[in-house]
């Protein structure tokens, strides 16, 4: 932990984005021994990766930004917790309508979304995981950003924590991409493949949320509820609705109840 805490922020989000990238890597991997997911256990792993969005939310984002703003005397803390969360939501919303995506991640169909495109359904698939993992990047990348700008609200520890629980959120979303390719007729090398790269953009969004906040410290409240209102959108837009396609509303449910258990245990413990 002291080697990794004496790093400079900019390696410390590369790294932890780097983890949660080999994560989704190794759920992609999956695809070299099943040719599909079992739907109930889809649901379940589907509510379990909201459950920890949700947790990470509030625990490593939103509350700390909140203890960050009240030590502003210029602004209600809520109004900078509050600004950022909504920016963050529209950042995500503006994504979805104009990136060509697909929704049912997990079973055929043409239910698309943003600008209409001639893409192939297995491009849509990759870019609506990619876009799920733009704000969880960005997260690890702010939140160590945060501790090494020295607030009490966020410490380096917190990152971690935030990184594994991202990192073992996103073992589901890389199976969730590699298997239905392979489905759709496409090589293991080349599903697997496709679904790690789905993860490639979180080191980018890490290591761009952690300069942004070194560059301008003053808008750290902000950043972090941004990166938690992007993530809720996330949850609400994408993962909750595909989790219960299927009417396993037990499941998904009992998935999101101990996804967030395990964030929350991860992020107290730990940070």
């Amino acid at each position: 932990m002291a080697w990794f805490e004496s790093l400079n922020p900019i390696w410390q989000a590369l790294l932890g984005t780097c983890f949660t990238w080999l994560v989704t890597a190794l759920g992609a991997g999956l695809v070299f021994f099943f040719r599909s997911i079992n739907r109930k256990a889809l649901d379940g792993m589907l509510g379990f990766a909201a459950g920890v969005m949700i947790a990470a939310s509030f625990w490593s984002l939103l509350a700390p930004a909140i203890e960050m703003a009240e030590e502003s005397a210029h602004l209600p803390a809520w109004v900078q917790a509050a600004a950022g969360f909504l920016l963050g939501g529209a950042f995500l919303w503006l994504i979805d309508k104009v990136l060509p995506h697909i929704h049912n991640i997990g079973q055929p169909g043409e239910a698309t979304d943003g600008l209409h495109s001639s893409w192939r359904r297995s491009i849509l698939l990759i870019l609506a995981i990619t876009m799920h993992n733009i704000p969880e990047g960005l997260a690890v990348g702010v939140a160590f950003g945060a501790a090494a700008a020295g607030y009490p609200a966020a410490s380096v520890a917190g990152g971690i924590a935030l990184a594994l629980g991202i990192g073992i959120q996103n073992f589901p979303e890389g199976a969730a991409v590699s298997v239905p390719l392979r489905r759709e007729g496409l090589s293991r090398r080349k599903s697997f493949w496709y679904g790690q790269l789905s993860g490639m953009v979180e080191p980018i969004a890490g290591v761009l949320g952690a300069l942004a906040v070194l560059v301008m410290r003053p808008l750290l409240p902000y950043a972090l509820a941004f990166a938690a209102g992007a993530m809720i959108f996330v949850v609400v837009e994408e993962l909750i609705p595909e989790s219960q396609q299927e009417k396993q509303y037990d499941i998904a449910t009992v998935g999101t109840m101990v996804g967030f258990a395990v964030m929350m245990i991860l992020d107290v413990a730990l940070g």
